[in-house]
């Protein structure tokens, strides 16, 4: 198998078929080449036209997974089941158009890269406010962690066989896939393109999904939050110490401090800065627990292809 196109899908039935015919033009040229998609647990009837899809066309294969796992796990699952010797992640809304693969082709051979990475010039028909706080999260991680996660720049890409190789052996729970391709290190290059508007329904990113995500980043790439923790609580012990030592010479020269007010702020502070460090310690703790529990990523109910090859769950 020469290509393996990867694309996880929520609830998009409306827009089904026209990704599979505009992935089906762009991979028309190849040898081989295989569309992998994977239903995340939809509720609308995705499951039912990727089958219908599978049926007339022999290089769909639909992976069913037993529940609603998320994206990223989703992608996970996709990566899992591909058999190409390149895989091109994708999503199934058509923001990222497939056309480009014969231009991330060209500059995978010519530059023998091994990851070529869509990098977001422009985004149409997306709010002022995901955009901005888009960007802000790319500029944050930057200044975080400690390996180079691409500006502007999320799943759609292109990768050989051994950069999929390594992703699959990653076995971590809350994953970041952009980053963790990052951090594989090799060689990745990266290629502009204009990102469209969805092709139909709606976006299923709303804005609780975008900060579960980017605190799966930010915990699973970095640890300066819990430096920076230590350090608050020490600059409040600080302060503490301080009050402390004001209070104990007011007391001995006769000058009682007074004012119920006062003292209030300086509790509503020191419990403020403890529940918020509470609160870090807590998403680290909370996700080494869960990584410690070793389970599956991912559960797949069944696997429907229109070739004649078996496939296993």
């Amino acid at each position: 198998m020469f290509l393996s196109v990867v694309a996880p899908c929520f609830n998009e039935a409306a827009g089904l078929a026209e990704f599979h015919r505009r992935v089906s033009a762009a991979c028309g040229g190849l040898a081989s080449w295989e569309l992998i998609l994977v239903n995340d647990g939809s509720t609308d009837a995705t499951w039912d036209g990727m089958t219908g899809l599978a049926r007339r066309d022999p290089h769909v294969v639909c992976v069913n997974l037993a529940r609603n796992y998320g994206h990223q796990i989703a992608l996970t699952a996709g990566l899992r089941h591909c058999q190409g010797e390149y895989i091109l992640i994708l999503d199934a809304d058509l923001q990222d158009p497939p056309e480009l693969l014969d231009d991330m082709l060209r500059l995978m051979r010519e530059q023998d890269a091994d990851v070529v990475y869509g990098q977001r010039r422009a985004r149409t028909g997306e709010t002022w406010f995901k955009t901005q706080t888009a960007s802000l999260f790319y500029r944050l991680m930057r200044r975080l962690v400690d390996i180079e996660i691409p500006l502007d720049t999320g799943d759609f890409r292109l990768m050989n066989r051994r950069t999929a190789a390594v992703l699959n052996d990653m076995p971590e729970q809350h994953r970041f896939i952009r980053g963790m391709v990052s951090w594989i290190g090799l060689k990745q290059l990266p290629i502009l393109y204009d990102r469209d508007a969805r092709h139909a329904g709606e976006t299923n990113y709303p804005l609780h999904k975008m900060i579960r995500l980017a605190l799966d980043a930010i915990t699973g790439f970095s640890v300066i939050p819990l430096r920076l923790a230590s350090m608050t609580g020490t600059a409040i012990g600080g302060i503490g110490l301080l009050l402390l030592i004001y209070t104990i010479g007011g007391w001995m020269t006769g000058r009682v401090v007074e004012g119920w007010t006062s003292l209030m702020i300086v509790m509503l502070i020191l419990g403020g800065a403890q529940l918020l460090l509470l609160g870090i310690f807590g998403e680290y703790l909370g996700r080494l627990y869960l990584e410690s529990k070793r389970r599956p990523l991912f559960v797949v109910d069944r696997v429907v292809t229109g070739q004649t090859l078996p496939r296993d769950p």
